[in-house]
């Protein structure tokens, strides 16, 4: 069994179905829509700064937008806007 090391200080655990654990949450009628990412082990403030710093480009008006909150020292909302498949590009970009 080979194991691999990772740099960073968190990791994200894919579901039983092979997915990564990013899921959508419409809410207030479709005006406010949320993205989770749920069951994160590790420092979940790290992968919230990592995110915050390189989802985006600096300075665009995603990057502006874009606000990362903690839950529960489970689980990250990603609030600003419809970004469901960005955070899984990116996740996957990562390794996870």
């Amino acid at each position: 069994m080979s194991f691999i090391t990772r740099a960073t200080p968190y990791f994200v655990r894919r579901n039983s179905r092979g997915s990564l654990p990013v899921y959508t949450d419409v809410r207030n009628g479709g005006t406010k829509y949320l993205v989770t990412i749920r069951n994160v082990q590790g420092q979940l403030n790290s992968l919230a700064n990592d995110i915050k710093q390189s989802l985006f480009s600096h300075n665009s008006t995603e990057a502006n937008r874009l606000k990362v909150q903690v839950i529960a020292q489970r689980h990250l909302v990603i609030t600003g806007g419809r970004w469901k498949n960005d955070v899984i590009s990116w996740l996957a970009s990562k390794g996870f």
